[in-house]
């Protein structure tokens, strides 16, 4: 069953880049906590999936609601009806975002490398702005953000994909340091190479197999690697860290 963090029990989290993978596995620990779990993408039948998968696994509460993470006045739209529907927000894990294949620069497109900006940064930033004020009004709560390995190391992504990711470590920090005396603490996961259905399609076995060598721990991550790692993040278990990055990379980034 895994380490069990009681405090969040009957909390209310979101969840965005909730409708597969590790956004979808981590609102299912969540909801294995006991909290009452609102996942946000963009594929109505994917989210429409994971909402029932949630009611099955507690009864804290599930809600899914089709936005993408890019626009300001769904988001807006979003926190009014998981207020509603759920109550005030507990926890925010922001971990919408993805594309981050490789790229040769000299190949890169201004299309191609707006997109991947705004889809990982700005959405992130367009999120936490959203809660952000809920949080700082109770004087309570945990953030958590997405970045990667990528933002880490150089090479293995599209140096559209590293920058975003590298500035969302900084975004985190910065806003970390801003509201640390308010009761809000915000930290960032940085995954390395996740086994998830994407992965799955785009990389073919022997490619695997080269990844999860390049990675000391010799295998991918796992959803459930990932999750794990947020629940301690937005768990009292964590509650004297913040601005903080985790790398959940298989040792992929020794310091």
């Amino acid at each position: 069953m895994g380490v069990q963090h009681t405090d969040l029990d009957g909390k209310v989290v979101v969840v965005t880049g909730g409708s597969r993978g590790i956004g979808a596995e981590t609102a299912r620990a969540f909801a294995r906590q006991g909290a009452a779990v609102a996942v946000l993408g963009r594929d109505g039948a994917a989210l429409a999936a994971v909402t029932a998968e949630l009611h099955g696994i507690g009864d804290a509460g599930a809600l899914g609601l089709v936005a993408d993470c890019t626009d300001a006045a769904a988001l807006a739209g979003a926190v009014e009806r998981i207020g509603s529907e759920l109550g005030p927000v507990d926890v925010l894990a922001a971990f919408a975002g993805g594309d981050g294949y490789p790229v040769p620069t000299v190949r890169e497109t201004e299309e191609h490398w707006r997109s991947v900006v705004d889809g990982n940064l700005h959405a992130t930033f367009l999120t936490v702005r959203a809660f952000l004020p809920g949080l700082l009004e109770r004087g309570t709560g945990s953030i958590v953000t997405m970045a990667s390995t990528a933002g880490r190391l150089p090479g293995g992504s599209s140096a559209a994909y590293a920058a975003a990711k590298a500035g969302v470590l900084m975004f985190t920090r910065h806003l970390a340091l801003e509201v640390a005396g308010r009761g809000v603490r915000v930290n960032a996961i940085a995954p390395g190479a996740v086994r998830t259905e994407t992965t799955a399609e785009r990389m073919p076995p022997e490619v695997r197999a080269a990844v999860a060598a390049a990675h000391p721990l010799g295998r991918l991550g796992e959803p459930e690697d990932v999750a794990s790692a947020t629940l301690f993040l937005a768990s009292e278990a964590s509650s004297w860290i913040t601005g903080q990055t985790l790398d959940v990379s298989g040792g992929r980034v020794i310091l």
